[in-house]
């Protein structure tokens, strides 16, 4: 795992404007290139650099194009959709693919302008009329983190139930009664369509089922690290009780939640728990270092370039199945410096 000091080498950066761009300090003003470079350099140290990567161009047997839910400077906001991209290309490269971003014309997506492509891989969730021309581009078709069509396409996504029940489990075996959730309540679904968030959701019924569910602990917010903070502050400012232990929805949630902590004189975990969801390099690389669900995103690149190749013809070879697959990916619980046993209240 790269720590700052490696990215500063690879970067030219000093560690504490690396950290600073890490956790999405609002007062640090940064261009869209600088922090991309420093997300990606960050991504890169995660994972051995392969031949195919550095070397000489592999052989061609298929070429893939990526459709990305995010443009590249939404990236930025959520780190999670990058990596997924960085580890999709990797895994082509790996299996001597060759990856390729899809064009848009308006909100669809057409083939590259040198021809079609053989498969396609769509990162996140489309509508239904980016569905239908992301199939005119190819019936190959791979939905990583969404699964809006699966008579016909298949996916990989994550068993958030799982994730959420480990985190939860955990938490409460270290003692915790009152443990809330930042993040979205409601989030758009496979299809587009508002709906409740899944995390949210399954965090509700969790803690309800135990009858530790306090809806005064929910403190909603999006998926933005400077948004968050100020929705916790307001949170802390209100004078409610507390929770002694938070669950976030993703990482730039957790890493709002730490900033408002601070700014508020409370420290993790001292004072109040926290984990986190996704398991990115950033994780690793907060300060305290996040407990956090591991969504494992190269095995899901990895099995999404899998996926693609069993239903692609290569030359007079037919496809080794038809029928299209889900793949659920179970994720794990990874234990760092974010969590501990709740402090005794004191009187």
């Amino acid at each position: 795992m790269a720590t700052l000091k490696e990215l500063a080498a690879r970067t030219g950066y000093s560690p504490a404007t690396i950290s600073r761009i890490l956790t999405g300090d609002p007062d640090l003003a940064v261009s869209e290139e600088t922090r991309r470079r420093v997300l990606e350099a960050a991504g890169d140290l995660n994972y051995a650099a392969t031949k195919s990567r550095r070397g000489r161009a592999p052989k061609r047997l298929l070429r893939l194009g990526i459709a990305e839910m995010l443009t590249p400077a939404e990236q930025l906001d959520d780190p999670y959709y990058l990596y997924l991209r960085n580890f999709l290309e990797q895994a082509c490269l790996d299996q001597k693919l060759s990856p390729m971003p899809l064009r848009r014309h308006g909100a669809l997506f057409l083939p590259p302008e040198d021809g079609g492509v053989d498969a396609v891989a769509a990162i996140g969730i489309f509508t239904p009329a980016q569905i239908q021309s992301l199939r005119t581009v190819s019936g190959n078709l791979v939905f990583l983190d969404s699964s809006p069509d699966e008579a016909h396409c298949d996916s990989v996504v994550l068993n958030y139930a799982l994730g959420i029940s480990q985190a939860l489990e955990y938490l409460l075996g270290l003692g915790h009664t009152r443990v809330g959730f930042i993040g979205p309540t409601m989030k758009l679904d496979d299809w587009k369509q508002p709906a409740p968030e899944e995390r949210c959701r399954i965090f509700r019924a969790y803690m309800a089922e135990r009858g530790l569910f306090d809806p005064a602990l929910l403190i909603d917010g999006p998926m933005d690290a400077r948004q968050t903070a100020q929705a916790l502050e307001a949170f802390l400012a209100s004078g409610r009780p507390r929770p002694t232990a938070l669950l976030a929805a993703n990482e730039e949630n957790a890493l709002g939640a730490v900033r408002a902590l601070s700014r508020a004189g409370l420290c993790v975990p001292g004072d109040i728990s926290l984990v986190s969801f996704n398991d990115t390099p950033l994780s690793e690389l907060a300060e305290p270092p996040l407990t956090s669900v591991s969504t494992h995103v190269r095995e899901m690149a990895r099995t999404a370039v899998r996926l693609l190749c069993e239903r692609a013809s290569l030359g007079d070879r037919p496809p080794v199945r038809t029928l299209p697959q889900k793949v659920v990916v179970p994720p794990t619980l990874v234990v760092r410096e974010s969590t501990a046993p709740p402090r005794a209240r004191e009187g």
